[in-house]
């Protein structure tokens, strides 16, 4: 910003008017020091001083002389003697005496003057200092106004430029612009370019003469650009000449790929002459077997692994040029691996001794032997290769062979079923081992495989996306090709897929699992048949309840209650039974029938199992029922018996369904089965047809009761067993009802109703006389028949679960009797027998057999 200089005013021509003393007085009053100094001053100015020449000293003493006096007191100065006088004397010293008045006026009015100069001096210096410095202000204005021109001259030339500039820079801009966009393009097209001249080099290396070409440090990183120029080809086939170089990538991809097969099949071939060499010798240790058959492929992997790493990466990307040298590698492997381990293996099956050693022994020992090896074969395939799953297990199963050409026969001609449970024992142990361990990651805690060493090794190469540029990858290889020669890097871990994790033993040992288990299907039906349903009972077997007292007092003896787990019993739902204590008390088929079920819980299908549980249950109770007809001709000779025996086993037989959960949709092993609902479920059984009629509430034991669980799949067999549980419980409840109110039911039957017309009283008297007899005899004698009756159910029915059973029983023989009772009452009135004594009300009769039962 330009200065303005403000212009000083000019003196004006015209005199200020003059102050008075009055007026100077009023408007600079000075105090009393001031005024005394004035006056000093006043005082001083009255004086009239000599001239110069008469008292140059005094007036050097008494003031300081002005520059004319001073110069005149030097130019009066008394010369030293023989100093010459002065060439131009000052005007105040006349040159000659005065000697007119004239000249004494001329002489005066010069001194007159010199002194009113000499007063005015300091005021003419101020004037001349103001003046100076006017005159430089003066100067200093101009100069600062040449300066303002100067700046604003230099403000027009700055614009000046800068316009220049800025379009300088404009154009320079652009011109940067242009280099960068040229550089870009340039950059681009040597870019792209490099993926057409790799092929240059690729081909000149895959025309490298010699077999170690694959073991050089930059034939797989090659192999990655190669790749990489492949991919940049496919996604830009609108460049010219593409598919030429797309089809000659083509061509030295699978040229690399084949000098990859080459060396892997003839270091196997030459891996293999080696070790069979040294196998021939008789006198070689295990040890030593055992080096040379995975330790030296083990090392050997160390420089095959990434070759094949390749292989298995690019046989992925292109399967239809490539999967083929793959294969050609796997079938190479496999067949070298046969010919080498196949010898020992059939040395150590034929130690095994097949044909004489026990099923299980071989079983186990086979089967585990076979386990050991196969996880060594499949951590050995994980070295070499990462893919080929399925060829790998078909080559597992040819080993496997060996064990079960041996194996399958003896278990197919096996006749003992708790053998072959074993056998499957010892099989389904092995697989669920295999399904609780991790083989691929037990392996790499060991020794990490190949592959993982160069992904550690070449980190470097991890860090590159998914697809990455030819640039991208010669910077990533740059340092690999620079580091001393180790062995070859591996493709990008982000590129790389693994396959083979762990090792699926189960699916070895399902075909032995499934022949062991069609062998004990078959066996167990067979048991089924010939021991169930076309059981022939002994005498022995049918001593009720002569069995049920010796087992009481033997208990009662040794005051012990021990489970008694019958032969092969498990730790299954059917090794929890109540009433498995009293299991040397069952009739054979129910035994056997515990004892196939439990055997085969465990070792078949659910499905089929269910299948097969409701097959021996429906022949189990088949059997009972014929069992419980013939008890009274054989046995006690007593109906009751017969009939309680029923009850016993039916119930064990529920029990039993219950326990391996028949009666709903799933099986859940391993959880606790509540048995109490077989209690329930007969008397909602006996409550359900009106057994208990109309007794249930006021029984005291009937209660409410919970109905079964009943569902379609098992209907039938449910059915049939609850329909044979329910007719031998009111069987036997009606045989007792009818044997100890057989007196009042003759009372019933022969009394026959008289019009009042036609009654005497001596009719009457008599069959009062009559019923009051058969009444008395009734009540005397069945507080001890329902004692005796209530010890044998105690007998048969002897747990805590059953006690709840004998109390649905008794409360159903309650209610029985009351109605016959009831009618018995009935039928005395009708005949006139009202004057009865000792008749009980309905409470009464119900509170008295209470009473008697208690």
């Amino acid at each position: 910003m330009r200065r303005t200089q403000t212009p000083i005013a000019a003196p004006s021509p015209q005199l200020k008017p003059a102050l008075t003393l009055d007026q100077w007085e009023s408007k600079a009053p000075l105090s009393q020091s001031q005024t005394k100094n004035v006056n000093a001053v006043k005082n001083a100015c009255e004086s009239r001083r000599l001239p110069a020449k008469f008292s140059a000293e005094a007036e050097e003493i008494s003031r300081p002389s002005t520059p004319v006096n001073k110069q005149l007191a030097l130019n009066t100065a008394s010369p030293r003697p023989g100093t010459p006088p002065l060439k131009n004397p000052h005007p105040l010293h006349p040159s000659q005496p005065i000697t007119t008045p004239q000249l004494f006026h001329d002489w005066f009015a010069l001194i007159d003057k010199s002194i009113s100069h000499s007063q005015e001096a300091h005021f003419r210096a101020h004037l001349a200092s103001v003046s100076s410095h006017l005159n430089t202000c003066d100067s200093l204005l101009e100069q600062v106004q040449a300066i303002d021109d100067d700046v604003l001259n230099m403000t027009e030339d700055w614009k000046g430029v800068e316009e220049g500039g800025q379009s300088l820079q404009g154009a320079c801009e652009r011109m940067l612009e242009e280099r960068d966009r040229l550089i870009q393009v340039t950059d681009a097209l040597e870019e792209r370019l490099e993926y057409f001249q790799e092929l240059e080099i690729a081909t000149r290396m895959l025309n490298y003469p010699g077999d170690s070409l694959v073991l050089q440090t930059d034939f797989l990183l090659m192999v990655e650009r190669v790749d990489v120029c492949i991919e940049f080809l496919q996604a830009h086939r609108e460049y010219k000449d593409s598919q030429v170089y797309l089809l000659r990538f083509h061509q030295c991809m699978t040229r690399a790929m084949t000098l990859i097969k080459i060396h892997f099949v003839g270091a196997l071939k030459a891996l293999q002459s080696e070790i069979q060499k040294r196998l021939s010798d008789k006198s070689i240790s295990s040890t030593t077997v055992n080096l040379l058959l995975y330790s030296k492929f083990q090392t050997a992997s160390n420089q095959l692994a990434p070759l094949l790493l390749e292989l298995e990466r690019r046989a992925l990307a292109h399967p239809d040029d490539l999967q083929s040298l793959l294969t050609e590698c796997h079938t190479a492997y496999f067949t070298c691996r046969k010919a080498l381990v196949s010898g020992r293996l059939a040395e150590e099956i034929k130690g095994l001794d097949p044909a004489r050693s026990e099923v299980v022994e071989l079983t186990q020992a086979g089967c585990s032997y076979l386990k050991q090896l196969c996880v060594d074969e499949f951590s050995l395939y994980r070295r070499f290769f990462d893919s080929g799953e399925d060829k790998l297990y078909r080559y597992l199963e040819t080993l496997c062979d060996y064990l079960y050409d041996d194996l399958r026969p003896r278990i197919l001609h096996e006749p003992k079923l708790t053998v072959l449970c074993q056998v499957c024992t010892v099989i389904q142990a092995l697989m669920i081992l295999d399904v609780s361990t991790d083989y691929g990651d037990e392996y790499d805690e060991v020794e990490p495989s190949p592959s993982q060493t160069y992904r550690s090794r070449y980190s470097r190469m991890d860090s590159l996306p998914i697809t990455p540029s030819l640039r991208e990858l010669k910077e990533a290889q740059t340092p690999l090709l620079e580091a001393p020669h180790q062995t070859q890097p591996p493709p990008p871990t982000s590129r790389y897929n693994l396959n083979l994790r762990h090792l699926h033993i189960a699916n070895l040992l399902e075909s032995v699992l499934q022949d062991a288990q069609t062998r004990l299907f078959f066996k167990a039906q067979a048991v089924i048949q010939s021991e169930i349903r076309y059981y022939a009972p002994k005498d022995v077997d049918l001593d009720y309840p002569g069995k049920l007292k010796a087992f009481r007092d033997s208990r009662t003896a040794n005051n012990l209650n021990v489970i008694e787990k019958g032969e092969g019993a498990g730790l299954g739902p059917l090794s929890r039974l109540p009433s498995l204590s009293k299991q040397s008390t069952w009739y054979p088929t129910l035994q056997k029938t515990h004892w196939v079920l439990s055997q085969l819980q465990d070792f078949v299908k659910p499905t089929i199992f269910e299948d097969m549980a409701h097959e021996a249950i429906s022949l189990c109770r088949e059997s009972l029922i014929s069992a419980a007809e013939l008890l009274p001709a054989k046995g006690s000779g007593d109906v009751a018996d017969g009939g309680l025996f029923l009850i016993r086993h039916l119930l064990i037989l529920k029990e039993l369904t219950s326990a391996l959960g028949l009666e709903t949709i799933t099986v859940q092993r391993g959880r606790a089965v509540d048995f109490s609902i077989v209690t329930d479920t007969l008397g909602s059984l006996l409550s359900s047809n009106g057994i208990l009629g109309g007794y249930g509430g006021t029984a005291g034991g009937g209660g409410a009761f919970r109905a079964p669980k009943v569902v379609e799949n098992a209907a039938d067999a449910k059915l049939d067993l609850d329909a044979a549980l329910k007719k031998a419980c009111d069987d036997t409840i009606s045989h007792f009802v009818s044997s100890v109110t057989s007196s009042l039911r003759q009372v019933i039957s022969t009394t026959t109703p008289l019009p009042p017309s036609k009654a005497t009283t001596a009719t009457a008297s008599t069959a009062l006389a009559k019923a009051q007899q058969v009444h008395s005899e009734f009540m005397a004698s069945l507080p001890a028949e329902i004692k005796t009756w209530i010890e044998k159910l105690k007998l048969y029915l002897d747990s805590e679960d059953d006690a709840r059973t004998i109390g649905v029983l008794v409360s159903v023989m309650h209610g029985r009797i009351v109605d016959v009772y009831e009618e018995f009452k009935t039928a005395c009135d009708v005949t006139g027998g009202a004057g009865l004594e000792g008749v009980l009300s309905n409470s009464e009769i119900w509170g008295w057999l209470r009473k008697v039962s208690e």
